[in-house]
């Protein structure tokens, strides 16, 4: 399995900037959307800029997942996933309720065959384990973060019937929910273009970065123009999502010494929505446990059900790995090749008799015929299947144009670009604790 390691193209020159601002924020996911809105409420005297290159924002992963509030059930103590996921949910659901953003916390069953009894216990234990501030006076503070219930196959089919009568096992997760991604992210991007420092800028993608002694300067190029735009930013915050790696791979071999080039690797997950029988009483989110192999297994958790808040049934994604095209002269892939997995985002039918035989493990009664093809997503992977890394955690990451500028490798100088890379899964229930993160402790360390 080969990983993308392309930089950003060739072919413009150094410029100088025509105006600056404070933030320039990369990437109008959800990600990107919540760090600008925290960025611009929090700094409304100076300027946050965030620039997209669609022509509206969430069009890659953000609009092309289960739209679930992930409670926090399987990541690593000490991981950010961990600790970015619960303090994400308490934000959601607070954001949610301010704004009257479509949301439910319908809770979640993961459910369990005999031979899979040991996993669920052990990821109960792991729950159980998690606290919010174990250290605090305050009594609630020590309680789970994370709060699930051990049932067993009986309990589990009292509160979902077509559950298959070989689950033996269930951890139920009572903060788990859904939300309406789209109205979530419209309400960030009318926060941002509300505040008086805030800026959406879309249809601009960036086409070069270099460093100065006091920052960086970022060349932008609209849709429709010929020669791109120039500003100067203080502090540039790289949320691109699946084209992270590219600004880091454009600049890390022009340090001294170089550093070799990031590789990114794609997942692409299917989706499929139903109309038939084996589904008419469930009233929760349903989870089979993940492949066992793989620890708590974070390269997917299985093709699961989901409903969305008109209570429609859809399943999914499973996860299938794609690669770039051969690669171009050298080591670097070609520039052009950079969105081939753009070509993987059509649904087929290719796939569902395999969902099925997964979904049928535990919903039994679930038809072949009445699933349907519905939509298919990409996820950023930080390494291959099967790599020596393992589980793969959030990345954020802190470089200072002083680092190329002085040429001698010293730290913290000049202008901070932070790059956020793998924001995967649970990135949606996640980024409004990485916005807080990237403005209330990374920025306010410089």
């Amino acid at each position: 399995m080969r990983g993308l390691i392309a930089g950003l193209g060739h072919g413009f020159k150094p410029r100088e900037p025509q105006f600056s601002v404070d933030h320039l924020v990369i990437g109008g996911g959800v990600v990107g959307l919540a760090v600008a809105q925290r960025l611009s409420k929090k700094f409304p005297e100076k300027l946050t800029y965030l620039i997209e290159r669609h022509d509206r924002v969430g069009e890659e992963t953000s609009s092309r997942n289960s739209e679930v509030i992930h409670a926090g059930l399987y990541y690593p103590l000490g991981s950010l996933k961990s600790r970015l996921c619960i303090r994400g949910r308490t934000l959601m659901y607070a954001y949610c309720e301010k704004h009257s953003i479509p949301h439910k916390k319908l809770g979640k069953l993961v459910v369990a065959l005999p031979h899979q009894e040991k996993y669920i216990e052990k990821l109960h234990a792991h729950c159980h384990s998690l606290r919010l501030h174990p250290n605090a006076g305050n009594p609630d503070d020590a309680k789970p973060a994370v709060p699930t219930e051990l049932i067993s196959g009986d309990q589990a089919r009292e509160l979902e019937p077509d559950l298959s009568s070989q689950i033996a096992k269930a951890l139920w997760s009572h903060e788990t929910g859904i939300v309406d991604s789209h109205s979530f992210m419209d309400s960030l991007e009318s926060d941002i273009t509300s505040s008086e420092g805030g800026e959406v800028v879309l249809g601009t993608r960036v086409v070069r970065v270099d460093p100065t002694s006091e920052g960086w300067i970022v060349q932008m190029l609209t849709s429709t123009a010929e020669e791109p735009d120039v500003v100067f930013a203080k502090t540039l915050i790289n949320a691109s999502g699946l084209a992270s790696h590219q600004i880091l791979n454009h600049l890390l071999p022009q340090l001294n010494p170089p550093e070799p080039k990031i590789p990114i690797y794609y997942a692409r997950g299917s989706y499929a929505s139903y109309r038939g029988a084996g589904v008419k009483r469930v009233q929760r989110l349903i989870y089979p446990v993940a492949d066992e192999t793989k620890g708590y297994a974070f390269t997917s958790l299985g093709t699961h059900l989901t409903v969305d808040l008109e209570g429609n049934v859809k399943f999914g994604p499973d996860v299938e790995w794609i690669e770039p095209p051969s690669a171009g002269e050298g080591d670097s892939d070609r520039a052009e090749d950079v969105d081939y997995w753009s070509k993987h985002l059509v649904p087929s039918d290719a796939r569902m008799s395999q969902m099925h035989e997964s979904i049928a493990t535990y919903l039994p009664n679930v038809a072949l015929d009445g699933l349907r093809p519905d939509y298919v997503g990409i996820r950023p992977k930080m390494s291959a299947p099967g790599g020596k890394g393992g589980f793969n955690d959030f990345v954020v990451r802190s470089d200072w144009s002083g680092r190329w500028t002085r040429g001698d490798g010293r730290e913290r100088e000049g202008g901070n670009m932070i790059t956020l890379m793998g924001i995967e899964s649970p990135g949606l229930t996640s980024s409004l604790a990485i916005a807080e993160m990237v403005a209330e402790e990374v920025l306010a360390s410089q």
